[in-house]
């Protein structure tokens, strides 16, 4: 019986997403094993595209200091996934950019990554519909 309170509701709903992820754990790290990539390489491979993130607006986003932004982006740029390039107009600001090679590799694990569980091919359409009115509501919200 789901509780009455929207806030316990709320919170059993969370535990369970959160249950969920973890249990498929497995999936999304066999993929990152195949490109030899942890998961906070992923991260960083799919925060990146051709425009460039400076470090700092990297270590904002992923709420962790400069330094450790820049050590991702050096694994990246060591299995020529990123690049650093001067930012237009001021050259003392580097700028982390997806290589071709990043891009391709970037697709594949979207691909592969977003492939469903089985949990989820399981369900029936009405309940896969339900979720996805629902997920479509929830937005990420900046921190």
């Amino acid at each position: 019986m789901a509780p009455s309170g929207k806030a316990e509701l709320a919170a059993e709903v969370w535990q369970r997403l959160f249950d969920f992820i973890i249990a498929t754990a497995g999936h999304r790290n066999k993929v990152l094993g195949r490109y030899e990539l942890t998961p906070n390489d992923s991260r960083a491979l799919f925060a990146l595209d051709g425009e460039g993130r400076t470090m700092g607006t990297l270590a904002a986003e992923w709420n962790c200091d400069a330094s450790y932004a820049t050590s991702v982006i050096d694994r990246l740029e060591a299995k020529g996934l990123a690049a650093r390039r001067d930012r237009p107009g001021d050259r003392r600001v580097k700028l982390a950019v997806l290589t071709a090679h990043g891009s391709k590799i970037k697709h594949a694990l979207r691909r592969e990554i977003y492939h469903p569980p089985p949990e989820l091919l399981a369900l029936d359409t009405a309940d896969l519909k339900a979720l996805w009115h629902a997920a479509e509501k929830l937005k990420p919200s900046a921190t």
